[in-house]
């Protein structure tokens, strides 16, 4: 019997949005932004869970990576299970922040998967010649200006970014592996192609344990009279979020209009949940 009349309690995080891409109107999810939260909900309830929903199509590897290390070292340090309920897309960055779960579950509709790393840009070249427009760089260092948008693209510049490439999607595929440990169904070739799927794939290749709902679940183990309690992310307005948010004075000119780092930036966010038909 629980020791309080009014039902078990089981605080509730959402983790919504790109990971660690930070433009000064819409932060993107990283540890700075979600470290106080994760310790309000790790301590709020004596209920021996912790309930996490995830809404990503991905982002930074490092955001994901410090974020899902928090999570389990919460989890360790207070003694609780972390059932983690997927949205829309749990894809990539937004699956590394899943795998922290001891339990996932997802929509029969939610995207999943995505284990893999993706780099993208512009290529410039063509178009400062059209306009009549010299660019002058100067470095020091001969690899200073590797991938410069404004060059030609070498080579040795592209096999020296799939080699970075490889060695986080070499950190991700542990990640998944050592959190998923006998569960994973699928050969490895395709389960760490990038490749992503609907729920019910998922769960076949071992990448979900079941399609479920965050209230479903939670009053499957707990009892009807269990309450979530949702801890926010973040408090204040759009103000506040961007007296806290990097390159602030940039947000908006004198006359209201938008920078250019904040529509590239929006684009770039736009793109990552495109892939997945969002």
């Amino acid at each position: 019997m629980w020791p309080f009349s009014s039902g078990p309690v089981v605080p509730v995080l959402r983790f919504s949005g790109a990971i660690g891409m930070v433009s000064p109107l819409k932060p993107g999810l990283s540890m700075a932004g979600v470290a106080g939260p994760l310790e309000k909900a790790f301590s709020l309830s004596k209920t021996p869970a912790v309930a996490v929903l995830v809404n990503s199509p991905g982002g930074s590897p490092v955001q994901s990576s410090l974020i899902f290390k928090r999570i389990r070292q919460l989890a360790d340090e207070k003694k609780k299970k972390v059932y983690v309920f997927c949205e829309d897309v749990a894809a990539s960055g937004g699956y590394y922040l899943a795998a922290a779960g001891d339990e996932i579950y997802a929509d029969a509709s939610s995207i999943v998967g995505s284990i893999g790393v993706i780099s993208s840009s512009f290529g410039f070249v063509d178009a400062l010649k059209k306009l009549g427009v010299e660019r002058r760089v100067y470095t020091a260092g001969i690899s200073k200006n590797v991938l410069d948008p404004f060059l030609p693209e070498k080579t040795e510049d592209i096999e020296r970014l799939k080699e970075l490439q490889r060695d986080v999607h070499d950190v991700f595929i542990g990640v998944v592996k050592e959190r998923r440990a006998g569960k994973l169904k699928g050969p490895d070739a395709e389960l760490f192609s990038g490749a992503f799927w609907s729920a019910p794939k998922a769960m076949d290749y071992g990448l979900i344990d079941g399609i479920a709902d965050v209230r479903s679940k939670m009053r499957e183990l707990f009892g009807d009279k269990v309450k979530l309690s949702v801890v926010p992310l973040e408090k204040g307005g759009l103000l506040a979020r961007l007296r806290r948010a990097p390159y602030a004075e940039e947000a908006a000119g004198t006359d209201g209009l938008i920078s250019g780092r904040e529509v590239l930036a929006t684009l770039e966010t736009r793109a990552l949940w495109a892939r997945y038909g969002l």
